[in-house]
């Protein structure tokens, strides 16, 4: 008989710390809106800057009730704009990063960004690892990014060297002078979801 209790009771406690261990944690995935949401990006020159805004087509962020655990992003390639042109000179400038010189839209119409990692540092701030793919070629890159109720801002550095994007770059190219384009570029996203 003891050893029937001390059976039934050694049976519930590792059952129930097995249970425990199993138990699902309390993931949630949000959805992005992607109409309201905002990618930015500043490009740099020798000689000034130029800026533009990219298309988000589709988003998720992921949380473990109130933390940031993940994310995945796409971006339309295509969707491409300069903000700080008009006319002829902004048709030209977008249509010169849409080329092959640059981003390839034609071959590669969208980026991707997948978090790896994602380490609070902070109330409402994280900083997260990610692989980022552009032109069909994927690299991690690693971003601060705050969350406040609905909304979640990031600020990365892209290096566009690693990503094959070569024009005017002075890792690919000496003696470019005033001609040279550094190859880092900032993207800024505002996101709703």
């Amino acid at each position: 008989m003891k050893k029937t209790i001390l059976s039934i009771t050694m049976a519930l406690v590792f059952g129930g710390f097995a249970f425990a261990a199993t138990e699902p944690a309390d993931i949630i995935t949000k959805t992005v809106k992607t109409e309201e949401s905002t990618v930015m990006w500043k490009a740099y020159k020798v000689t000034g800057s130029h800026t533009g805004l990219i298309q988000l087509t589709a988003g998720e962020l992921t949380f473990d009730e109130d933390a940031l655990v993940g994310g995945n992003f796409t971006v339309d390639m295509t969707s491409l704009i300069a903000t700080d042109l008009e006319g002829d000179s902004k048709a030209k400038l977008e249509g010169h990063l849409k080329s092959d010189d640059f981003f390839g839209v034609n071959n590669h119409p969208s980026s991707t960004l997948v978090f790896t990692e994602v380490k609070a540092n902070g109330k409402n701030s994280y900083e997260v690892t990610g692989d980022l793919t552009i032109k069909g070629i994927t690299k991690p890159i690693t971003f601060d990014v705050s969350i406040y109720g609905n909304k979640a801002t990031a600020t990365a550095k892209i290096d566009r060297a690693e990503y094959d994007v070569r024009y005017g770059s002075g890792s690919f190219f000496d003696n470019l002078g005033d001609k040279t384009i550094y190859d880092e570029f900032d993207l800024v996203v505002d996101l709703e979801f």
